[in-house]
This record gives structure tokens, sequence and C-alpha cells, in this order.
């Protein structure tokens, strides 16, 4: 279905700057994401939203009340985040590329393109209207898009009263991308039985398994001399920690798949005198994980060892688990989510994600929540893409969802 505001809404949030700060200590972590759910209450007020709420962990919270004889329904609920990714995000300039043929190259600017013989899943869009960046910056259809489709929904719901559904749970919330957006999140306000991010990437993914994650920070002291005078006494805090990533197994992004795991070092900074160096750690099984954070700490107590004194301090937390441990349990709103896609003709998709989503987090407070797509692709940087006929799947997809289960 064309939805009349679907573009213009998704472009305008596409616009304004709303990367999280992983460096910051407040919630949400960058004041410009707090503006920009100013902005979306004042929308959703305007629309016809009710009970129209920010939560003390930075939460958006609104509600569709009930039709009439529907008031008894269980509730669900639908959530995106506002935030985007580490990449460029200031004077995003949406562009459009109107019946793609699915073999041109699509030139972003004079330095980048995006071409089908470097993402051949371009080829999937012959006919479609693709949005792409100026190739400065993301695009942020992660996770605006799904903003936008749920918006966009509950809308046409406002719209078309003659449409009868059970009360409707929003959220929308900060700081997913730095991973602490949802660790707080209020289910108990939220009141619905299950609910669904609309956070995913390909038409068709319906996604009910993710890693379960860790994070490490690796501090580590040099003792600096010059290099000349420094037999025996100088220590490099950069080499030390290259020294911990080369100890460990060969697993990286890069060079695995499917359900196999990984170590990614995503930050190394420092000098002669002190260094830093961040790890994720990536495991479908939580004793897997476990195991890994253990190659981990080995390989620091193998490095430390060569030296007369201990060089590397090691923090390692938990990020999140996978929520299908919680959900294998109960697959009521996997099943509604399957019924939905036969009836508007798309193929569940329901490999496990390699990566998380909020979601993960509120599975596990209690309210089942697993993820669907958005339309986008290449997420997070320059090459970033979204398609219109996916996006309007996608809200699609919501609309049924609510459909069949208020039947």
């Amino acid at each position: 279905m064309k939805y009349e505001n679907l573009v213009d809404r998704f472009i305008e949030y596409a616009k304004i700057n709303t990367r999280s700060n992983e460096n910051s200590k407040t919630i949400p972590s960058d004041p410009k994401e707090v503006e920009f759910l100013k902005k979306l209450a004042g929308e959703l007020k305007q629309i016809g939203f009710s009970d129209i709420r920010t939560m003390k962990d930075g939460y958006l919270f609104s509600k569709i009340p009930a039709t009439k004889g529907k008031e008894n329904i269980d509730r669900i609920g639908f959530i995106a985040h506002v935030d985007t990714a580490d990449f460029n995000a200031e004077n995003i300039q949406p562009e459009i590329h109107e019946n793609y043929d699915g073999e041109s190259i699509i030139k972003l600017n004079d330095e980048y393109s995006l071409d089908p013989s470097v993402f051949p899943n371009l080829r999937n869009y012959k006919g479609h209207t693709l949005i792409t960046t100026d190739g400065t910056t993301l695009l942020g259809a992660d996770d605006k898009a799904g903003v936008a489709e749920i918006i966009t929904a509950m809308e046409y719901l406002i719209k078309h009263s003659e449409i009868e559904h059970g009360e409707i749970e929003i959220a929308f919330g900060p700081d997913e991308e730095i991973g602490t957006g949802a660790d707080n999140f209020d289910t108990d306000n939220f009141a619905a039985k299950f609910a669904y991010t609309i956070d995913g990437s390909v038409k068709g993914e319906l996604e009910w398994a993710t890693f379960s994650a860790s994070a490490a920070v690796l501090k580590a002291v040099g003792t600096q001399v010059h290099p000349s005078d420094g037999f025996g006494k100088l220590i490099n805090p950069l080499a030390a920690l290259i020294d911990v990533f080369n100890l460990l197994p060969n697993e990286r992004p890069e060079n695995t798949k499917g359900d196999q795991g990984y170590y990614y070092m995503t930050d190394l900074s420092g000098n002669g005198d002190t260094a830093t160096a961040k790890l994720i750690i990536r495991d479908f099984k939580r004793d897997g994980l476990k195991k890994r954070k253990q190659i981990l700490a080995d390989a620091v107590d193998k490095v430390n060892a060569q030296y007369s004194h201990k060089v590397i301090d090691l923090e390692q937390y938990d990020q999140y688990y996978n929520m299908a441990d919680i959900l294998k349990n109960n697959m009521e709103s996997v099943h509604l989510a399957e019924a939905a896609f036969r009836e508007l003709g798309i193929v569940p998709n329901e490999e496990p994600v390699r990566g998380g989503t909020d979601g993960s987090k509120i599975t596990f407070l209690g309210t089942p929540t697993p993820n669907i797509f958005t339309g986008a692709e290449n997420l997070h940087g320059r090459y970033e893409f979204s398609s219109v006929q996916n996006m309007e799947l996608a809200t699609d997809v919501i609309l049924k969802i609510i459909e069949i289960h208020s039947k």
C-alpha cells in the first residue's frame, strides 16, 4: 500500500542529526536525541496519539486506544530507536532515485558510488524507488525508517476509524546504537503482552534469535623511554594490546558467518605512555560467550606474564543475551508475525541475526519482542539505502499484525 506521508516523514527525520554518544554518562546520551524525541511528541499529539509521555529512561511512550468492543484484546506494541550509529550524521542530504533499473551505478558524489558489482544486493531492486545518501554521511534508516513506519501505520489507523483493533502501545527510544537504550525500559508502563522492534533490514527479516554479547576494555600502561635506549626498559602499551589481539582465535567479523561468533576490536588508541583497546565479543550460545571471555582473559594474562609487572588491566561486561533463549518457549509473537507475512505474500527469513536489537533486552525484561525488517540495507555508513516499496511493505506488516491480532 502507498502511504501519503511515509517518504516525506522519513526524509524529514533522516535529515536530523541524532547520533548517540558512547562516551556520555547522561540518559539519553546526547541532547540531540532529547530534542528529536520532543519533536516526535509534538507530532504524535497533532496526529491524535493518546497518553503521550516521556519516561525517565528517555523513552517516548504513547498509545492508540482500542476501538469499541475491542478493549479486552491483549495489548501489543511497536518499538523503534531514534539514534543513529557512529558515522558522520551532520548535514544528511537524502537523495531519491526513482525506478532504479537494478544494474546502473548510482553516483553518490564525485568520490563514492553504489556499484552493483560491489553491492550485488542492488540487483534485487529493479523498479524500486531508492533513497540513498550523498556519500558524505550515513542515511539513518537504522532506525528512522522504523520510526516513520510505525507513526505512519498508526496515523492510518487513526484516520480509518472503521478498522477494529485493540489498544496499541508505542515506544521510541534513545541509545540503541551504543547498547544502553533499553537497559531500563519500563515494561510495567508499556503494558504490552508482546511487542515488535521495527529495526531490521532486508524485506522478509523476522528475527527472534540474536547474538549474546559482551564488551571489553583493555587499558595498558607502558614505560616510555627513547627508543635508542629502549633495550630492557621500554614497554610499548600499544604493542602489548596488539599482542593480546593476535593471541585470540582468528574469528573476526570478516572471517565468520552464519552461527559463528567473533572477536572485534572496535577501537585502539594511545601513545608510548598509555593505550586503550575496546573489543566486542559475540556468540549465539551463552556458554560460548563465556568461553570466549575466558580466552580473552587468558590472552591478557599471557601477555602480562611477559613483563616484570602487570601492564594490562581488563574489564569485561555483558551487553545482552540471545532472545531466543526466552522466545523459544513463547512463540505467539513470532507466529503472529509469520501469519502477517504470509498474508502479504512475504517469505519470512528467520535466520538468527548477527547482531542485536533493543528487543533482546526488552525480551529479558519480560516483554517478548522479536524484530521486523524496515526495508533498508548497507546500514551504518555512506552506502546505506532504503527501498520505498519495502518501507511500505514494512508498514503493511505492522497493520496486518494488528488486523490479525484483533480478529
